[in-house]
């Protein structure tokens, strides 16, 4: 029983650990490289850099603004 435990903690330790943390990454980095987030990572960058919102400068809004414009140019 503590073998299947074990291996289970270790499975979902990899799983975890494969995810980026964006949460670590400043602002002006998360805006940087919106166009360059893996699929599968896309919910959890843009639910982390949405939170940021009401706490970016002018400037840092406007990069923002500009990047996701270039962002869906590029998808067409």
């Amino acid at each position: 029983m503590k073998k299947i435990a074990l291996i289970l903690l270790l499975l979902f330790t990899f799983i975890f650990a494969k995810q980026e943390n964006y949460s670590e990454m400043s602002t002006q980095e998360l805006i940087a490289i919106i166009g360059y987030v893996k699929e599968e990572n896309k919910v959890q960058f843009f639910k982390e850099l949405n939170s940021r919102i009401p706490k970016m400068t002018e400037y840092e809004k406007a990069q923002f603004e500009q990047n996701l414009q270039e962002l869906k140019q590029n998808e067409k």
